[in-house]
C-alpha cells in the first residue's frame, strides 16, 4: 500500500512540474513576442539573413584594377576626371544597379548593360573641385548583383585654394 501511495505521489509531482514547465514556456514565448527590444533584435537578424544570398559563390563579382585614384594636387575649380576599370570575375552576368558619391561634386557614369563573366567595363568619374580646399577623398559607391552588394572606389587628392578667386571675391 505504501508503494502505491508513493507512486501516486511521485506521478502527481511529475505532472505538476511538467504543467509548470509548459506554462513557463508559454509565458516566455509571449514575452518574446511582446518585448520590443527582442522584436527589434529579431528584425535586425532577419534583415541581415535576408541580405545574404543562398549562394555567395556563384554570383557576379566586380574586381577593380585600382580601388583608389590619387589625383595629386589641383587648384580649386579644376575638374578631375578618371576612369576606373573593372572586370567581372564572377560566374554570372554583372548588373550595376547604381553608382553614386556622397556629394554632387563627384559624378560617376556606369554601364547600364550586363557585363558577361570574364568581360571588362569602366566607370568614369568627374570630380569638380570648385569651392573645395584641403584633402578630398570622395567615394564612388557601386551597387550591383554581387556579394557583397556594395563596392566602393575612391578619388583622393588635395585641392589648393585659388588665391585669384579669393581676391576677386574680396574686391566685390
Amino acid at each position: 500500500m505504501k508503494n502505491v501511495l508513493f507512486c501516486l505521489l511521485a506521478l502527481t509531482v511529475a505532472f505538476t512540474a511538467c504543467k509548470q514547465d509548459s506554462a513557463q514556456t508559454e509565458q516566455t514565448a509571449t514575452d518574446l513576442k511582446t518585448n520590443p527590444v527582442i522584436n527589434d533584435a529579431n528584425k535586425v537578424k532577419e534583415a541581415v539573413a535576408n541580405q545574404i544570398p543562398d549562394d555567395t559563390v556563384n554570383v557576379a563579382k566586380i574586381t577593380f584594377l585600382e580601388e583608389v585614384f590619387d589625383y595629386g594636387t589641383v587648384k580649386a575649380g579644376e575638374i578631375v576626371e578618371h576612369t576606373f576599370k573593372f572586370k567581372n570575375t564572377g560566374v554570372a552576368p554583372l548588373m550595376i544597379e547604381q553608382a553614386k558619391s556622397t556629394c554632387g561634386c563627384t559624378v560617376p557614369q556606369f554601364p547600364k548593360d550586363p557585363i558577361a563573366p570574364g568581360a571588362s567595363g569602366e566607370i568614369s568619374v568627374r570630380f569638380d573641385s570648385k569651392n573645395k580646399s584641403g584633402r578630398q577623398r570622395k567615394p564612388v559607391n557601386v551597387t550591383a548583383n554581387t556579394w557583397p552588394k556594395l563596392t566602393s572606389v575612391y578619388i583622393d587628392g588635395t585641392v589648393e585654394k585659388d588665391e585669384n578667386a579669393a581676391t576677386a571675391t574680396n574686391k566685390k
